[in-house]
C-alpha cells in the first residue's frame, strides 16, 4: 500500500508555551473508507501480531490564540483508525498524538531511542514517548495529563524515574504527515546513570520474556550524529537537537509559527 499525500509540506517544532486541549466529535467515515480501514488493520496485525487495538487520542488540529498560545484538538479514537493512513485516496484519517520527553545529560547531549521489532516502528530514533490514551470519564485531558504520562513513557522506554512535576513545557512538534507531539523538557542526568538505568530496564524486560520497547538508546549533541546512528528517525528530531543546542548555548532559536491547514 502507498501512503497518503501529506497535508503539510514540511515537519515543524513551535515555542509554546500556554497549551489548551479541546475535545471535539471524530469525523464519520464512509462505509468504503470503514471497510477499507478494517482490511489495512488486519494486515497489519499479520504482519505484527503485536498490535493491538485499543483507545487512543488522535489530533484534530493546531489554532494559536496569542503569542506563544495554542489550541490542541483532539478525538477519541482508537489504533484500529490509524490503518485508515494507509488506504490509497483515504480523507478521513486522523493524525496521531503524542507525548515525549527531551531527556538531556549534564554536557548537554539529547537521549534517543530505537524502537525495538515489537513495535509500531521498529528500527525508528525517537525521543522517549508515545501515544496518549484518552482520559476516564470526568477527568481532563490537559497539560498537566500529558506530563504525567510523558513521565510513565520515560520511565517506561528508559527506566528514568522523572517525577511529574519536574517535566516542564518545552514545545509542540507538527509532523510532516500533521502528527502532533508535546514535549516536556526533563532536569539533566548524568550519563552514567542514564545508561545504567536502561541497562536495568532491559536486563528485567528480558528476564520476563519481553522485548523493551526500545532497544537501544544514544546521546547526541548534533544533526550529524542524528545521521550517524543509522536507519529511520522521526521528522521532528533534527528540529529537537537543533533548538536544544542553540538553546544552551544562548543563541535565538529560529520560531516556527506556521500551520499549513491546521492540522
Amino acid at each position: 500500500m502507498t501512503e497518503p499525500s501529506p497535508h503539510s509540506s514540511a515537519a515543524g517544532l513551535l515555542e509554546v508555551h500556554r497549551l489548551r486541549l479541546v475535545e471535539v466529535a471524530a469525523p464519520q467515515l464512509p462505509r468504503e473508507e470503514r471497510l477499507a480501514m478494517d482490511r489495512a488493520w488486519e494486515e497489519a496485525v499479520r504482519a505484527n501480531p503485536s498490535l493491538f487495538d485499543g483507545p487512543v487520542v488522535a489530533s484534530a488540529g493546531l489554532t494559536w490564540e496569542g503569542p506563544n498560545s495554542v489550541v490542541l484538538s483532539w478525538v477519541r479514537t482508537t489504533y484500529r483508525h490509524y490503518a485508515l493512513r494507509r488506504v490509497p485516496g483515504a480523507t478521513s484519517w486522523l493524525p496521531s498524538l503524542f507525548a515525549a520527553v527531551v531527556q538531556p545529560t549534564e554536557d548537554g547531549r539529547l537521549l534517543v531511542g530505537r524502537m525495538s521489532s515489537t513495535t509500531a516502528s521498529p528500527g525508528r530514533w525517537q525521543l522517549p514517548g508515545g501515544s496518549v490514551e484518552p482520559p476516564d470519564d470526568h477527568e481532563p485531558l490537559d497539560v498537566a495529563a500529558l506530563r504525567r504520562h510523558a513521565a510513565r513513557e520515560l520511565a517506561e522506554e528508559t527506566g528514568v524515574d522523572t517525577p511529574p512535576d519536574d517535566l516542564t513545557l518545552w514545545g509542540v512538534t507538527r509532523g510532516k504527515r500533521r502528527s502532533v507531539g508535546v514535549l516536556f523538557l526533563a532536569p539533566c542526568q548524568p550519563e552514567a546513570l542514564l545508561r545504567e538505568r536502561f541497562a536495568a530496564l532491559v536486563s528485567a524486560e528480558t528476564a520476563l520474556g519481553r522485548e523493551p520497547e526500545l532497544d537501544r538508546i544514544a546521546l547526541v549533541r548534533f544533526f550529524a550524529e542524528l545521521a550517524d546512528l543509522g536507519g529511520a528517525r522521526v521528522d521532528y528530531l533534527e528540529r529537537v537537537v537543533r533548538r536544544y543546542a542553540e538553546e544552551r548555548s544562548g543563541a535565538m532559536p529560529d520560531p516556527d509559527r506556521s500551520f499549513d491547514d491546521g492540522g
